[in-house]
């Protein structure tokens, strides 16, 4: 992915954004970067992103947008089929 590219895609948030915000605001633990613009509250997808660009603030996610896009359609396809299954089962 490049800097530009959405890392948390339910509220736009871009690697930049991340990456500056860890610089600026030197969050003491990683569920503060929630306060980047939202980054990580919506569906989940990115919280792991997250962690690791928290970890090391030097890092960029190493995979083509395309396929984190793509990872993320089938993360949340299985999240929607698991929720169906829970309220078949009540």
């Amino acid at each position: 992915m490049e800097l530009d590219d959405e890392l948390c895609v339910c509220f736009h948030v871009s690697q930049r954004k991340v990456k500056n915000f860890i610089k600026v605001e030197k969050p003491s633990k990683v569920s503060q970067l929630s306060e980047c613009f939202g980054a990580g509250t919506g569906c989940g997808w990115c919280r792991p992103y997250l962690r690791k660009l928290f970890a090391s603030d030097t890092e960029l996610i190493e995979v083509s947008s395309d396929d984190y896009l793509a990872e993320r359609r089938l993360y949340k396809e299985a999240k929607k089929k698991r929720k169906k299954s829970l309220k078949e089962q009540k």
